[in-house]
């Protein structure tokens, strides 16, 4: 999950996208059993059998009478999948606030033409440009700062199913490689173009990372080749195993099957590496990680070889190259975190020491160096000269926004800040590091005035007195009337923050009187790897307990009440929704719940990545570990004959993160076991993933479907 950041964003952060309206449906085929649902005569969800399974753990038997839906081959399940996707499409479509909110989701999705992950090389600007409806981005490059932007990998000649992962230009941006993937699997094959020609050459490199593990290359300084990340080549008709992933070199001009291993063999069967290259230069590092969740170890490459610099003992989250040494950010005995730079030697020399804000971000510039911090919702940036003393903080605005991407280099005074907010789209801003001068250099025109947007801030008190910060969003005269429809999300986990990011498609849940509202609970790294610490493993509970705090202050303070508030999360965010869902049903009135995890008893198999989170949520082979885990777990505490909130699940057939069987028997135990006439609905996407990559119709497609389900459960007046 470590692309989670942007997961996070992809679910209500940045709604700023179309979708379409479910077709209607045949009422003719309704299925011959009703009850009164929502106050209409409705159908009875698809009736799931049980069968008789259980696991047993440390001498507890834990019945599980829905695993036959975790075979995917198995004919029953895909029947049943396709019924439920009937049921879901039937209740979903005789919604009547859909058409309204998806036609005012379409307007507001078509706004100017957006960029995102800007990168510099050799003088060269690299980016991805995405103009609405288009399905997918596009890679650009221009000379910087005022050259003509080329169009060098366009992935929509084919079909919106096609997405560019990742890609990576050369030292001094000759070359080009890059990564696709389809249907939302996020397994990545690289290729590589020739940018002054546009010429792709014959390099194609499958099983490049993806899903499991996070895609990653590294360039010779030279620029005649690179190692990437790569899964072991699978045996001719047999799937890829996604784990025990390695570094291998390859030279431009061979074949894939000629790539060595260079790093990795062996390493850890839940391998993920993080590579920093150093430009123009023969340095390299990698940060290993096992698992999501966990520090790294920090490795130096000279020539060929790879030495080990830093243990996991240091909490090593992120790195940079400054001025050809490696700065780090440790977490060690410093929460917010502080830098060390890596010399030749090897050994770590202290450069900055631990400051108010939590680090999120170095990057280089000039002969310095900037720094992202966090606290809270609040993000800002910081200058540093050669010397690590402090320049200026740079004249961003103070709230409201998070920091994206930084594209900079050593020796070069000016670098480019990628920033947005609540009610600011997607910016860029030249900033000059000699005068300290900010000017903005690209912005996305929205689709509508978000200026009147108004953004407040409330506290929650989680169980054990923790401070929870909640960031509320209206419209003016939509004030506190203690039944205003409300959507509280957050993610809580893998140490991602919930920063600020422009709600784009959501304004249409604002203009007729609904609020949004998100928390900054533990489990992300908003406030430090402490923030962070205090939501993992035995800990996790926590998590559960700051989201309901978040909930209670948004009643306290008379926004909402129980019967108007919904909740919204997805992955990690799942498991967020499921505890709730099981811990407090009385509180919430309907939830959103997306690709997320419910049975965290069998996630840890090797279905999906669930190994690889075990840093984050611990181990059930420890018997403590299993206690608390068995305590939280959403599917073995969905109780008979208990008046459930109405519940939408979503999932994608082709998902590498979450196995979508997480999804199916949490849907089947809720809708066999829920007392009220609440609907319990389950969509799977068979052509789509856990949302990487997913094509613009999709990723709004589900803004525009989770806003109905909303609107018709928390009782939002959308009628024209």
């Amino acid at each position: 999950m470590r692309l989670a950041p942007l997961i996070a964003t992809l679910l209500l952060a940045a709604g700023s996208a179309a979708a379409a309206q479910l077709p209607p449906v045949d009422s003719s085929s309704k299925p011959p059993r009703e009850v009164a649902l929502i106050g209409e005569p409705q159908p009875l969800p698809p009736p799931t059998p049980r069968h008789p399974a259980s696991s047993e753990f440390h001498g507890v038997s834990v019945a599980d009478p829905y695993r036959w839906l975790e075979d995917p081959a198995d004919p029953a399940v895909r029947q049943w999948t396709a019924a439920q996707n009937a049921y879901t499409e039937a209740a979903l479509a005789a919604m009547p606030q859909g058409k309204v909110l998806t036609a005012r989701v379409q307007q507001l999705a078509i706004t100017s033409t957006t960029r995102s992950d800007p990168t510099l090389a050799g003088g060269t600007l690299f980016y991805l440009q995405q103009t609405p409806p288009q399905p997918q981005p596009v890679l650009i490059a221009q000379a910087w700062p005022d050259g003509a932007a080329k169009v060098l990998v366009d992935p929509n000649a084919g079909n919106d199913g096609t997405a560019i992962t990742a890609y990576w230009p050369s030292p001094h941006g000759r070359y080009l490689a890059y990564g696709t993937a389809e249907g939302g699997s996020e397994l990545t094959t690289i290729r590589v173009l020739d940018v002054h020609s546009g010429k792709t050459l014959p390099d194609t490199l499958p099983w490049a990372g993806g899903g499991t593990t996070p895609q990653g290359l590294a360039w010779d300084a030279d620029e005649r080749g690179f190692s990437y990340v790569r899964f072991a080549p699978p045996a001719v008709g047999q799937a890829v195993e996604q784990f025990h992933a390695t570094l291998v070199h390859h030279a431009l001009g061979q074949a894939a099957t000629a790539d060595t291993v260079v790093f990795g063999k062996g390493y850890s069967k839940t391998a993920e590496y993080v590579l920093v290259n150093a430009p123009a230069t023969a340095q390299a590092a990698v940060l290993a990680y096992d698992g999501d969740g966990g520090p790294a170890e920090v490795f130096l490459q000279r020539g060929g070889s790879f030495r080990r610099a830093l243990d996991r003992g240091a909490n090593v989250r992120t790195a940079a190259w400054v001025n050809g040494r490696l700065f780090v950010a440790s977490f060690r005995d410093a929460p917010r975190g502080r830098i060390v730079a890596i010399g030749d030697d090897g050994k770590a020399v202290p450069v900055l020491a631990e400051r108010e804000g939590a680090i999120q971000q170095i990057a280089p510039l000039g002969d310095g160096f900037l720094v992202v911090r966090s606290w809270g919702p609040n993000w800002w940036v910081e200058q540093y000269g050669a010397d690590a003393k402090f320049v200026r903080r740079l004249p961003l605005p103070e709230h409201g926004i998070g920091i994206g991407e930084i594209a900079s280099e050593s020796g070069q005074d000016k670098a480019l800040i990628s920033y947005s907010g609540w009610t600011t789209p997607a910016r860029w801003a030249e900033y000059d590091g000699r005068s300290g001068s900010l000017k903005t250099v690209f912005e996305v025109k929205p689709a509508a005035d978000y200026s009147k947007v108004v953004v407040q801030r409330i506290d929650g008190t989680s169980k054990d007195g923790t401070k929870i910060p909640v960031t509320v969003l209206s419209l003016p005269g939509t004030t506190p009337n203690g039944a205003r429809p409300t959507i509280l999300y957050s993610y809580g986990g893998f140490d991602i923050p919930i920063k600020p990011g422009f709600i784009g498609s959501n304004l249409a849940w604002l203009e007729h009187g609904g609020v949004l509202a998100y928390a900054n609970i533990r489990g992300g790294n908003e406030n430090g790897q402490q923030w962070h610490a205090q939501g993992q493993k035995l800990d996790k509970q926590n998590v559960f307990d700051d989201f309901h705090a978040a909930a209670l202050a948004l009643i306290d303070a008379r926004w909402t009440d129980r019967a108007h508030l919904g909740i919204l999360g997805g992955s990690n965010g799942g498991l967020l929704m499921g505890t709730q869902i099981v811990q407090h049903p009385g509180d919430y009135r309907a939830v959103v719940a997306r690709v997320g995890i419910y049975d965290m008893l069998r996630h840890e198999t090797d279905f999906a990545n669930g190994p690889y989170n075990i840093p984050e949520y611990g181990s059930i082979a420890d018997p403590a570990q299993f206690k608390a885990t068995l305590a939280y777990s959403p599917l073995q505490h969905v109780q008979a004959n208990t008046a459930y909130p109405a519940v939408l699940l979503t999932t994608g057939e082709n998902d590498p993160r979450v196995a979508p069987w997480q999804s199916r028997k949490f849907a089947a135990a809720l809708q066999n076991a829920s007392a009220s006439t609440r609907p319990i609905l389950l969509l799977t996407r068979m052509n789509a993933g856990h949302g990487v990559g997913a094509p613009f119709s999709q990723r709004v497609g589900d803004t525009a479907i989770g806003l109905t389900f909303f609107a018709h459960e928390l009782g939002l007046d959308v009628m024209p």
